[in-house]
């Protein structure tokens, strides 16, 4: 039989405006790991490949999610704690820098916005207990994982790996399935889309997906259990028409952008951890 989730009861609206709030301070920061974490990964590869060569470091300072102090790209403006407040300070200075006034993209707040929906949307849903605190660290690493992705199409190990240990843990104190399920999930997950990865690209010479989708896939495996996987493959395959259809209107009006895999599948990720119990239970009950 297939494993359904534990929910932690009835919805709670103190619990929930508590954690919309946390989620704006948490959209905040997933904005600097957005922007920060590839780029620490970047430079750690020139690095790399410099110390090899014996070469002279590319990127001998300091960087990470804490250094240097986050500034204006244009004019080098530190930003100040004022100027910091989630969505507030972006409407108070009129989206521009007050150094220089360059724009400041619109997309900073609409991630600090989109954090506290989706961290007040799991309370609401799963309650505040195991499975609803696990659900918020759930939406916070999708969010960072598909903003990188589509900038530098790239999953990293930070994240996915991160977000499958972190499944296991859950399950292994009665998060959302059992644990045998969310190893044989994890493993599934993997194997599944390496196998699909080596297939296609026997046949057609070229890749189809990256290592990262492998591993994010995996993970979804620990969070949900095995059974959840055919689920998410669908919902993925879903949601990459409708965006496929969405581009191609829109190539009609010059916008051309091309979306890696990752965003797919965190999409139907979401989607499977709130709704898949109901769509597994439809499936069923109509064969």
């Amino acid at each position: 039989m297939i494993e359904t989730f534990v929910f932690a009861g009835p919805h709670n609206g103190l619990s929930t405006i508590a954690f919309g709030l946390l989620g704006l301070l948490i959209g905040s920061f997933l904005n600097v790991v957005i922007y920060r974490l590839p780029k620490m990964y970047l430079r750690d590869v020139d690095n790399f490949v410099a110390e090899q060569r014996q070469e002279e470091l590319p990127h001998p300072d300091k960087f990470n999610l804490m250094l240097p102090r986050s500034a204006c790209p244009h004019c080098g403006h530190k930003i100040t704690g004022l100027e910091n407040i989630p969505i507030i300070s972006y409407l108070v200075i009129g989206g521009k820098c007050t150094g220089c006034k360059a724009k400041i993209s619109i997309r900073y707040p609409l991630i600090e916005a989109l954090t506290a929906l989706l961290t007040a949307g799991m309370i609401w849903h799963f309650g505040s207990g195991v499975a609803g605190m696990g659900a918020v660290v759930f939406v916070w690493l999708l969010i960072a994982m598909t903003f990188i992705d589509l900038d530098h199409k790239l999953l990293l190990d930070d994240l996915t790996l991160g977000l499958m240990w972190l499944g296991l843990l859950l399950n292994a104190y009665g998060g959302f399935v059992t644990l045998k399920d969310a190893v044989l999930g994890a493993v599934i997950g993997y194997l599944s889309l390496w196998s699909v990865y080596w297939i296609y690209k026997l046949i057609r010479g070229r890749e189809g997906f990256g290592y990262g989708d492998f591993k994010l896939l995996a993970a979804f495996g620990a969070w949900m259990g095995w059974s959840m996987l055919p689920v998410i493959i669908l919902l993925s395959t879903l949601v990459g028409s409708v965006i496929g259809i969405a581009q191609i209107v829109s190539k009609k009006f010059g916008w051309e952008s091309e979306i890696p895999f990752g965003p797919y599948l965190t999409g139907a990720g979401l989607i499977a951890l709130i709704w898949g119990r109901q769509i597994v239970d439809f499936y069923l009950s109509t064969l």
